[in-house]
């Protein structure tokens, strides 16, 4: 979609990340992406998420502070923009603290 097509022409990407509950999240340079029409705030392990409002790459792995049970859920919608190859992996970034700084790189 638009969205990854805009986030993979910035990579790479280096930022500190912050953690809210079982999420990790990190900006990236200013852009001028859109919400899509298929924006969500629910998302499947594996979904990874730009959110606009924030201006960053969400990464959830399990609940978050407003997610009703086990669901992975954002605080407002974002564009669903890549999959994890591995996503039961995604469950290792709970050892990442607030300010550790992630890259991300051209596959």
């Amino acid at each position: 979609n638009q969205t990854g097509k805009k986030i993979y022409s910035m990579l790479p990407i280096k930022s500190r990340i912050q953690t809210w509950g079982k999420e990790i999240y990190f900006n990236i340079p200013k852009n001028d992406i859109l919400i899509e029409k298929d924006a969500k705030e629910v998302f499947e392990l594996g979904e990874i998420a730009y959110w606009n409002d924030g201006n960053a790459i969400a990464i959830g792995f399990g609940p978050t502070p407003v997610s009703k049970n086990t669901e992975i859920r954002l605080i407002s919608k974002a564009n669903h923009w890549a999959n994890a190859k591995k996503p039961t992996e995604l469950k290792k970034l709970e050892a990442f603290k607030n300010g550790e700084i992630i890259e991300v790189l051209k596959d």
